[in-house]
Formats: structure tokens, sequence, C-alpha cells
């Protein structure tokens, strides 16, 4: 039989679940992309009109091409901090249909030794296309995490 101890470790060990949707793919090439400043994939991942809203910021994205150059231009900022890379690491996904879901994502922010500086949190309205790719409809930003 097993502990108490023993059953916290199994639930704590757990592999991540399945990936049935593709969201994470998808949040792993905005990453991608994003670190690597690449417009021309940005834009590919956004439907519009579109809308990025946060504390102080209500923005429509009107083309795809604007989505590029919106959040291409973040590379720039995030080195400014020492940033390097980040990750998608989802901490909810509702499936609002088999077509849109809404996707919390917490984003570390690495260092070029791969240290973790800092974070940020966005939530995420994906559309899916009929070809079956995901696109963002509308990005929330929560901002920047406190460091602890």
């Amino acid at each position: 039989m097993a502990t108490r101890d023993q059953d916290l470790e199994a639930m704590l060990t757990q592999p991540p679940p399945e990936d049935d949707l593709g969201v994470q793919h998808f949040l792993d090439g905005f990453a991608k992309a994003l670190v690597a400043g690449d417009d021309a994939a940005i834009a590919e991942m956004w439907e519009s009109p579109a809308f990025v809203l946060g504390a102080g910021l209500a923005h429509v994205i009107d083309s795809p091409d604007e989505a590029g150059e919106f959040f291409g231009a973040a590379r720039e900022q995030y080195n400014a901090l020492g940033v390097v890379d980040t990750r998608a690491e989802i901490v909810r996904v509702d499936e609002i249909s088999d077509q849109l879901v809404m996707v919390r994502v917490h984003w570390p922010y690495l260092d070029a030794q791969g240290r973790d500086v800092g974070a940020e949190c966005a939530t995420y309205t994906l559309a899916r296309e009929e070809d079956g790719d995901w696109k963002v409809r509308i990005a929330v930003l929560h901002g920047r995490e406190a460091l602890n």
C-alpha cells in the first residue's frame, strides 16, 4: 500500500498531459518566433482583426503583417533586459469548443546562461482555422511577474 508521501510524489512527477489540441505545439512555435524576432512567422500566427489588451494598452491588429511588426520588435526590448530565450508554460487551457480555446501562459525570462531572470504571463484566445492551424485572436498581457 502506498504511503501519503509516495502518492504525493507520484502526483508531482506525472508527465504533462497530452497536447491533444496542439496548443503547446503552437505556443512552442510562437516562442521560437518571438525569440528570433521573426516577423513573418509571427504574422502567420495571428488572425485579423485581433486584439492586444493590457494595463494601459488596447491595440487592434488589423492585419497579420501588423502583428509581425508589433511583436517582432519585442526581441530588442527583451534583449535589452538580458533576456534571450523563453518557453511557453501552459498554466491553464479552457476549451470553449473544438475551434476556440483560451490559454493562460507563463513565459519565463531566460538569460544567456539559461537562468530564470523574471517572467510574464498572458492569456490568449486562439481560433482554429479550417486547415486546423491555431491563430491568435486576443492577447491579454498580464505583465511582468514580481521576483520573489
